[in-house]
């Protein structure tokens, strides 16, 4: 007797870290509701790790949006004529074009007048959270999702022992907008230490220099720089840390996802929109008002209202 292939599922987040990590109660949401589905995310290949460790998905394929949405290829043939193909990436339209041309026999999106396929979807919502927006979405379509359940496991013994109960201090952002400037993160390594904690500075891709930077500045001894080589040892090291200070980054959804205290400095955009949970006091969002350009080619002016002391002061009370 032939056996019968398992229908697929696609979920599109061709996104970042933090993106990631705000879709993950979506993601479980399906995976509660597809149980014989053999589910398959397209995202960007450094994140497949950390997607199949959640246990929400089966397959990763790789696709960043800037190579292949923004370009405009086609998805990859894993990902064609699925039974159902889910867009958490965008409002459309042309991540949702991609998971049309992709004939799926249903498709799950916000909707958009350019996509006939969306039409019974609901409408996006600009300055809604993203966590409740992903869940909202497939609420609208007979899919329950929590928006608390964020947890993501890690193996803390992976890290570095420089990290273990550290104030974790990671300056870096994708974009100069959400760069708090380094020499303030040093005054505040430079306090953490002088209070007696043990500090590390974390570096992503590209980021050693800036790490090293803040590590000199603050007078830390050698060795306090940590360069995670994945996002499996950087949730390692964030799982082994004491609190962690970042601003708007995937560093900030990572210690909510492992249960670490933080404080995260916002300035383009609203942590209403991205921040912590608000019923989660051990994480806390430091933000001045007002919003811009979270593109922008220099620090947001509303992350430079937010001073050395208001951070130093938000870390005393954090734990």
């Amino acid at each position: 007797m032939a056996l019968t292939a398992r229908p697929r599922l696609v979920v599109l987040r061709a996104l970042g870290l933090g993106d990631l990590c705000t879709a993950l109660p979506a993601l479980r949401g399906l995976a509660r509701a597809f149980p014989s589905h053999r589910r398959l995310l397209l995202c960007p290949v450094p994140l497949a790790p950390l997607a199949l460790a959640t246990g929400a998905v089966d397959d990763v394929a790789g696709f960043d949006a800037k190579g292949g949405l923004e370009a405009g290829a086609g998805l990859p043939a894993a990902a064609r004529e699925a039974d159902v193909a889910v867009n958490l990436h965008g409002a459309g339209p042309g991540s949702s074009l991609l998971l049309e041309r992709s004939r799926p026999r249903r498709l799950l999106a916000f909707r958009h007048p350019a996509v006939a396929a969306t039409a019974g979807g609901p409408d996006w919502d600009d300055d809604e959270h993203d966590v409740a927006r992903w869940c909202r979405l497939l609420a609208a379509c007979g899919v329950p999702a929590e928006p608390g359940d964020l947890a993501i496991e890690a193996d803390a013994s992976r890290a570095p022992p420089a990290a273990g109960g550290a104030t974790l201090v990671h300056p870096g952002a994708a974009s100069p907008a959400r760069r708090w400037p380094a020499a303030r993160y040093s005054a505040v390594a430079a306090a953490e230490r002088a209070a007696g904690r043990p500090v590390v500075v974390t570096a992503g891709p590209g980021e050693h220099a800036l790490a090293s930077a803040v590590a000199a500045g603050a007078g830390l001894r050698a060795g306090a720089v940590v360069a995670p080589r994945g996002v499996m040892e950087l949730a390692a090291v964030v799982a082994a840390a004491g609190r962690v200070v970042c601003g708007d980054t995937g560093v900030a959804h990572l210690a909510t996802a492992v249960g670490i205290p933080s404080v995260v400095l916002f300035g383009p955009v609203p942590p209403s929109r991205w921040g912590p949970p608000a019923d989660r006091p051990r994480h806390r969002a430091l933000w001045a008002g007002g919003t811009g350009d979270p593109h922008a080619p220099r620090p947001d002016p509303g992350l430079l209202r937010i001073t050395v002391e208001d951070v130093v002061a938000a870390l005393s009370q954090t734990s």
